[in-house]
């Protein structure tokens, strides 16, 4: 069960009454004055990570072996577009639980990352197949890198 929809308002109704009680009505103001903070706090971080990935194409990623690598079970989405710095592309219906986006690299290669509430799941890499005729032009790639 998610607790954290319950603990939270309780944890701000705790810290409303404390104040009231330890500095009277400046007390609630000043909680309240941190609420604001951190919530403006958390605002800018979203709209900045949401102006970076602006700038990339929808479900693009730098490297999908190195998100991959980064990935970590319970990461918030917002951290993962962050990390990607562009929106991925969704594989599932709109408003469907679990939600699948995908993000895919210059070399074909991508990573679908499946969140429950927000959260990721599990995550899957899939690299493209090598075929016998991409093989001989990578081998005399790697030959001619080499020699130089």
């Amino acid at each position: 069960m998610n607790f954290r929809k319950y603990l939270i308002p309780i944890g701000i109704a705790c810290l409303f009454i404390a104040s009231y009680n330890a500095w009277g009505w400046q007390g609630p103001i000043t909680v309240l004055g941190g609420l604001v903070m951190w919530g403006l706090l958390h605002y800018t971080r979203l709209m900045n990570v949401m102006q970076k990935a602006n700038k990339s194409p929808i479900g693009y990623v730098a490297s999908a072996v190195m998100l991959n690598a980064k990935l970590r079970p319970g990461v918030n989405l917002l951290h993962v577009v962050a990390m990607t710095r562009s929106l991925g592309e969704l594989l599932t219906p709109e408003g469907q639980d679990p939600e699948r986006f995908r993000w895919t690299d210059g070399g074909k290669s991508f990573v679908v990352v499946e969140f429950v509430n927000g959260r990721v799941v599990k995550w899957e890499l899939t690299r493209p197949q090598v075929t016998e005729e991409d093989a001989p032009k990578q081998e005399s790639a790697a030959i001619s890198s080499t020699q130089s």
